[in-house]
């Protein structure tokens, strides 16, 4: 898996995570990205970097890699779709 799709994807299931935090299986896919990030990649300290979301339509995602610190940005519509798709489905949310 390339860095880019998993600082993507981690960012996906952080959102989610974030979002319905009783939300088990998405802490534990979060936590898998973590490890590719980690283990494949080695990145470390990564994080979403606060900002004002009604002024950018990025989410930016600060790490460091090999002592090198990055900041890789994805478009903020796309990053929080998969929740917004969890969240519309009734299949998801019975209580």
């Amino acid at each position: 898996m390339k860095l880019q799709d998993a600082l993507f994807n981690w960012l996906q299931m952080q959102i989610v995570a974030e979002g319905r935090p009783e939300d088990e299986a998405a802490r534990e896919t979060r936590d898998f990205f973590a490890v590719i990030l980690k283990e494949d990649h080695l990145v470390h300290d990564f994080h979403i970097l606060e900002q004002d979301q009604e002024q950018t339509s990025t989410i930016q995602i600060a790490y460091e890699q090999e002592g090198i610190s990055k900041i890789q940005r994805f478009d903020r519509e796309a990053s929080e779709k998969l929740l917004e798709d969890i969240n519309g489905n009734p299949k998801y949310n019975q209580q």
